[in-house]
């Protein structure tokens, strides 16, 4: 007999292919904070609002649109969740990574993620954009906590390369044709919903983080527990390590990720051609 996990996923899967009967994607995305606008590049053949898709949670987040998109990008066929779910918002990590369980039981093999993050390296600023390379998770829930599902994936996942070196080194490429300066480095997650204070954004700096953020961790995690490849991109929307006095609202992190979101498209959309 299938899980609770397994079932509410077949039947998730199930509804999505009686509403939308085209081509399997191979490639899901995941738009971030301000980052919707990617999904006016894409030929659109449905949208699904989230809250007709039977298990799945809705956005609450202004910012976040709330509709499971399937299309084509750059020739491909993508599905693309427009607007994401995050653990402040009251939902548990598995509900958080059940759309990316979802992608996978659809037929995605490539995952690509995109998110709005505080830069704590001092050479980033705002506008900026970073590839991450690498992330820490040991301030957020692991959504692998309880019982394995060998159907979803094994019990112990390595995550010594969460982020694809090969997607990586072309993404690099792309940036450097399209003359769009990019950073790389490391992703600290944290819960929120509270942006960090001076000696935390401080802390995560000396472990190792070079942009913090509020997503994207619990959702790679679980795209590697599924064998996944993962690229994932933050733009760098609020500075945390700065000398003058600093008051970060989100007013302000969804004005810089709109303004750099355009290069973000451009660079997202050529990797998934030469994927």
């Amino acid at each position: 007999m299938a899980s609770k996990i397994i079932q509410e996923l077949k039947e998730t899967v199930g509804y999505i292919r009686s509403v939308h009967a085209g081509d399997t994607p191979r490639v899901g995305i995941v738009l971030g904070s301000g980052l919707g606008n990617l999904s006016r590049e894409i030929r659109v053949e449905k949208e699904i609002p989230y809250e007709d898709i039977p298990h799945f949670p809705v956005s609450t987040v202004e910012g976040h649109q709330g509709r499971l998109i399937f299309g084509t990008l750059s020739g491909k066929p993508v599905v693309v969740l427009s607007g994401r779910f995050h653990y402040y918002e009251g939902y548990t990590p598995e509900q958080v990574v059940f759309p990316i369980r979802v992608m996978k039981f659809l037929g995605v093999e490539v995952l690509l993620l995109s998110n709005a993050a505080g830069g704590m390296n001092k050479a980033f600023k705002v506008g900026d954009l970073m590839i991450i390379r690498d992330h820490i998770s040991l301030f957020v829930v692991n959504p692998l906590l309880g019982k394995n599902d060998t159907e979803l994936g094994p019990r112990f996942p390595d995550m010594s390369e969460p982020y694809d070196r090969s997607l990586i080194a072309k993404a690099k490429m792309i940036a450097a044709k399209l003359q769009i300066p990019v950073h790389e480095g490391v992703y600290a997650g944290v819960t929120g919903p509270t942006f960090e204070t001076r000696a935390e954004y401080k802390l995560l700096h000396i472990a190792g983080g070079d942009a913090v953020g509020m997503s994207t961790v619990q959702e790679v995690i679980a795209a590697r527990h599924a064998g996944l490849s993962v690229f994932a991109m933050s733009v760098i929307t609020d500075l945390g390590i700065r000398e003058e006095d600093n008051i970060i609202t989100h007013e302000e992190v969804l004005q810089a990720a709109g303004e750099a979101e355009p290069k973000l498209t451009g660079i997202f959309s050529q990797l998934i051609a030469a994927l």
